[in-house]
């Protein structure tokens, strides 16, 4: 059974999972990045669930509003998650030197998994779209690991703001 669920997967997928391991791996030094950076995992996962949601259940407001509660919950987490970070900001560049992020690729490789789970549920099964148990805990965990990455993106984002020039602050500014 697990043959043609992988053999079925679209080569996207599994180059999304390449680039997903190796920003995990790449975030796991201490480094200078940019904010554009930084916001293309937020961002792959925010399209994927837009795409995901409104393939499987198009305009129906209560899968847009528990995913939306999942993304709200998520961003709290994600911004706990960076309360150690620090960030040195680079005037001249824009960009920041950031600690090393140990819980991007377990997070990262979590999120996948959970992801094409329930996506290879849904295709071998497209009636539990319907089950409402199914449906919330897809939407309310998609929405949640979207958040968490989103979360931390904006700990980064409001860290780099409230940096002077060549000033560490933790993440929390």
């Amino acid at each position: 059974m697990l043959h043609p669920l992988l053999s079925n997967t679209p080569v996207w997928v599994w180059a999304l999972l390449v680039f997903l391991v190796a920003r995990g791996v790449a975030a796991m030094k201490p480094g200078e990045t940019s904010p554009t950076k930084l916001a293309i995992v937020p961002t792959l996962f925010v399209a994927w669930g837009i795409v995901s949601i409104n393939h499987r259940f198009g305009n129906a407001w209560e899968a847009w509003g528990q995913w939306s509660v999942g993304i709200g919950a998520g961003v709290g987490l994600g911004w706990l998650l960076l309360r150690r970070a620090t960030l040195i900001l680079n005037p001249s560049t824009g960009k920041l030197w950031r600690s090393a992020d140990y819980s991007l690729l377990p997070l990262l490789l979590v999120t996948f998994a959970v992801k094409y789970g329930f996506e290879c549920a849904l295709s071998v099964s497209p009636s539990l779209s319907a089950d409402g148990s199914f449906r919330a805990a897809y939407l309310l965990l998609s929405g949640g690991f979207t958040g968490i990455f989103l979360g931390k993106y904006l700990r980064y984002l409001r860290a780099s703001r409230l940096a002077a020039p060549g000033r560490t602050l933790d993440a929390a500014g």
